[in-house]
């Protein structure tokens, strides 16, 4: 089961920033987007494994970043073995390498995915000078009934969403947060 994530209006805290990298998992996000907004999660033919909605929210923040003259670019994880390269929880050490060298290249990286992912970039951002932004917050476990449609579409029907307990640290202390 996916994290049911909701998008944070991150624009206004990265727009100061000269370049920001927007870095993408295809999974929990395109997932939540789809549901949310009633629309495909995988329509094949038109547009491979890319989901619409996800892709018009990251559209979308590019192009308010970009009106701001902030230098943006998405990376997308492009490595193979495909289908892991779009899941950042299952990057292969090729394609952290990969990131960590694209990402120095930024002063700030937007993460599109769960906590678990933000903080997993903010380890590999740790020995650089990039500011890690969350670009998503999880609000729990979604729990979707699939519908399949020809000629190969796929939709998810939100069927409800279970909230889950995440442990935040905050200066050295845990803090609970039900999401």
């Amino acid at each position: 089961m996916p994290f049911y994530l909701k998008e944070a209006d991150i624009v206004p805290e990265v727009e100061n920033f000269q370049s920001v990298l927007i870095v993408l998992c295809r999974f929990c996000p395109a997932a939540s987007m789809a549901a949310t907004r009633q629309q495909p999660y995988i329509e094949l033919f038109r547009n491979f494994l890319n989901t619409e909605s996800y892709e018009q929210l990251i559209n979308n923040m590019q192009s308010r970043l970009e009106k701001e003259g902030v230098k943006t670019d998405v990376f997308k994880g492009n490595l193979p073995p495909m289908p892991l390269n779009f899941i950042i929880c299952l990057w292969t050490s090729a394609q952290r390498e990969k990131f960590i060298k694209h990402a120095s290249q930024y002063e700030a990286v937007v993460v599109m995915g769960c906590e678990p992912i933000f903080r997993t970039v903010c380890d590999m951002l740790a020995t650089t000078d990039c500011q890690v932004f969350q670009g998503m917050e999880t609000e729990g476990i979604l729990d979707a009934i699939p519908r399949f449609n020809l000629p190969f579409n796929i939709s998810l029907e939100l069927n409800s969403v279970t909230p889950v307990l995440c442990l935040e640290k905050q200066k050295g202390e845990e803090k609970v947060k039900y999401a």
